[in-house]
């Protein structure tokens, strides 16, 4: 079996663009590790370092996505304020995109920190189910749990009345704070 060569610097990053560019649903820094031939730390500080350089790259729970320009331009958006506790988070989550919404992010506002961002980014169960998984197996906290349950989320979805359809079944499962 023949050993497999590292990829250098600027080379590696290219090829890291090239690879986020041409998928369409998240990369794992693992996944990217291995096809560079080098650790999952040298990957967090290319990707890192791509970010710097203005490119459009999203941590998500799933891994690595590059934004393409315009992905984004037929969404509306809207910043919603929800509290529960963390055995609710799946519901809230399965709520949401049940209804056609993507959950972008989760925001909380700390006492020391100021305003903290998560990045989520799920769109169907499959997404939630490993969003979950991965708090679960990682022994991660919620960053609800600093705030007693209350936080914000950016969602987006592809029309006005997906997303007020998704507010208004919030509501109704006593999501929403008001």
């Amino acid at each position: 079996m023949k050993e497999q060569k590292k990829v250098l610097g600027e080379e590696r990053r290219e090829l890291l663009l090239q690879l986020l560019k041409e998928k369409e649903e998240p990369i794992t820094g693992s996944d990217l590790a291995t096809r560079t031939n080098v650790s999952r730390q040298v990957i967090v500080g290319d990707i890192t370092l791509l970010k710097a350089k203005g490119e459009p790259i999203i941590a998500t729970s799933q891994g690595y996505m590059y934004l393409l320009q315009g992905s984004l331009a037929n969404t509306i958006e809207r910043t919603i304020a929800s509290s529960h506790p963390p055995d609710r988070t799946e519901d809230e989550l399965n709520l949401l995109v049940d209804h056609g919404v993507t959950v972008k992010d989760v925001r909380i506002e700390h006492p020391v920190y100021g305003d903290l961002t998560a990045s989520v980014m799920v769109s169907n169960r499959k997404e939630v189910r490993e969003f979950i998984e991965k708090i679960k197996t990682t022994n991660a906290s919620y960053l609800s749990e600093l705030t007693e349950g209350i936080h914000l989320h950016t969602i987006s979805a592809s029309s006005e009345q997906k997303l007020e359809e998704a507010i208004k079944a919030l509501k109704r499962a006593y999501f929403l704070v008001e």
